[in-house]
């Protein structure tokens, strides 16, 4: 039996000026989302869609959970399997088309892990272990669009 798992979040708009959205320019994008016990992110649209650049947008955040999601699975992996990761960034790619009456999706995601291993770790299973954690990321087995590592290991 499968077992469930819940996720509560909280998102408070805090871009009303006074008018609400009275039209199109007449609010700003700005939110916070929150969760018990944890800092609040501060939210907004992509700048490209009248957002503030300074905060994350949901497509940023989008991108970023598959990075951390394939990240957690590989270390966890990684342990099991008698290698040794000493440094891990991944430098993560979104495409997005938006469509011609404004909706959009994503297309891919491309996350570039570079892997530092301990010298005395097997560098062939460490870019194997790669592929194992794509196939039990969370986030990555819910999204329909392609999403593909393309690690270093080094």
């Amino acid at each position: 039996m499968a077992k469930e798992h819940q996720y509560q979040t909280t998102l408070r708009w805090t871009g009303n000026r006074g008018e609400g959205t009275t039209n199109y320019r007449s609010y700003d994008r700005a939110h916070e989302i929150s969760a018990p016990g944890k800092p609040p992110i501060l939210g907004s649209s992509d700048p490209g869609f009248r957002g503030d650049a300074s905060r994350w947008n949901p497509e940023q955040l989008l991108v970023a959970s598959l990075s951390a999601c394939h990240k957690l699975w590989y270390l966890h992996l990684c342990s099991t399997n008698g290698i040794v990761v000493q440094n891990y960034t991944d430098e993560a790619e979104g495409a997005m088309n938006e469509n011609k009456d404004g909706s959009g999706e994503f297309t891919r995601v491309v996350l570039h892990p570079v892997v530092e291993v301990s010298p005395e770790s097997d560098r062939a299973l460490a870019e194997a272990l790669h592929h194992k954690a794509h196939d039990m990321c969370f986030i990555a087995r819910s999204v329909n669009f392609s999403v593909e590592c393309k690690p270093t290991i080094v």
